[in-house]
């Protein structure tokens, strides 16, 4: 218990670094996002179009420092595991600023990878271009993309779920919107709040 307040109070305080850098959000709901290709932790290029097969995907923006992200490195796998086998892979992406966070580096990202045993991909938006056009601005931030028209239109943006400490109570934001769009139904709750470490732009 004492560890989660800890990791608790520290996400309250990286909440606020930084938050007065940043501008209000604005909806992304709707809005077609570009394909990218950006390094995943076992060096290779990883973009959407790898995927030819796939009708959506949950995006993740995440890091390695912020206590929030750190409780959700289990619950990103079980996702993966069971949505990426009805076409709705799961891919991470890390946006945080180097320069400012040391522990944010491509070397510390494969350590994490490895020891959290990501079963999904990783990566790095070195220049934050990937994590702004989806204008996230937590970590974690999540997305469900989906392919209408040729085209990766935002589904749903917000919060993975709503209890970071205890999973087992958790409703997850995330998969009910990938439900809900697996069953063709539009999506009930498409943005909810999402809570943890500002990402600060540099630009």
């Amino acid at each position: 218990m004492m560890r989660t307040i800890v990791l608790l109070l520290s996400g309250l305080l990286c909440c606020l670094l930084f938050a007065f850098k940043n501008p209000q959000p604005i909806s992304m709901l709707g809005k077609a996002v570009p394909d990218f290709a950006l390094r995943n932790v076992d060096t290779r290029l990883v973009s959407l179009k790898d995927y030819p097969n796939a009708k959506g995907f949950c995006i993740v923006f995440t890091c390695n420092h912020c206590p929030f992200a750190k409780l959700y490195s289990q619950r990103l796998n079980k996702l993966n595991t069971h949505y990426a086998a009805l076409g709705v892979p799961l891919m991470a992406i890390n946006p945080m600023d180097t320069l400012v966070y040391d522990e944010e580096r491509f070397e510390k990202m494969q350590a994490k990878a490895h020891d959290d045993q990501f079963n999904f991909p990783y990566l790095q938006d070195a220049a934050q271009s990937v994590a702004q056009s989806f204008g996230a601005n937590h970590t974690p931030h999540a997305f469900v993309i989906w392919k209408e028209n040729n085209q990766w239109l935002i589904k749903y943006a917000g919060a993975i779920d709503d209890n970071g400490e205890a999973p087992e109570k958790a409703i997850s934001f995330l998969a009910l919107a990938v439900d809900e769009l697996l069953a063709h139904k539009p999506v009930s709750k498409p943005e909810t709040a999402s809570f943890g470490c500002r990402i600060f732009y540099r630009k």
